[in-house]
């Protein structure tokens, strides 16, 4: 039975990087240049079109994917997966990436299992500590 909560933290890192890694590669866009010329017309800021795609929606218009991504940042938080200052970036990434699946008529059908399958994870990560409560300290801890 110990074996099984030594594993959970080890499924949860292999689904968040399958599910990381499950979008298409894209093409990162070159850096704006440093500075620019006086007679060049203002250029609005818009994504490039191309293998970049289509602009994201807000939501992905899955439940379960949404619910996923709007309790991320405090479930991780609270689960203690990554170092605070580098949550934010793993959300942006799954962020974008299950929005840009949310556009992909391929991918669409499995997302609502995916996203189950993920908030699954941390749940089982969280061992059954609140997202919206601060970390307790372990049992013992701080008693004379």
């Amino acid at each position: 039975m110990l074996r099984c909560y030594r594993l959970a933290p080890l499924l949860l890192a292999g689904a968040l990087v399958i599910a990381g890694c499950a979008g298409k590669p894209t093409a990162r866009p070159a850096p704006p240049p440093a500075h620019t010329t006086t007679g060049a017309a203002p250029v609005a800021a818009t994504r490039p079109a191309g293998p970049a795609g289509p602009a994201l929606p807000d939501k992905t218009g899955i439940p379960a994917c949404d619910d996923y991504l709007a309790s991320y940042v405090a479930c991780h938080r609270a689960a203690a997966i990554w170092p605070p200052d580098q949550i934010q970036g793993h959300y942006d990434e799954m962020r974008t990436n299950l929005l840009r699946d949310s556009l992909d008529p391929e991918v669409r059908p499995q997302l609502g299992s995916r996203c189950t399958s993920l908030a699954l994870g941390l749940r089982q990560a969280l061992h059954g500590k609140s997202c919206t409560q601060p970390s307790a300290a372990p049992a013992g801890a701080g008693s004379p």
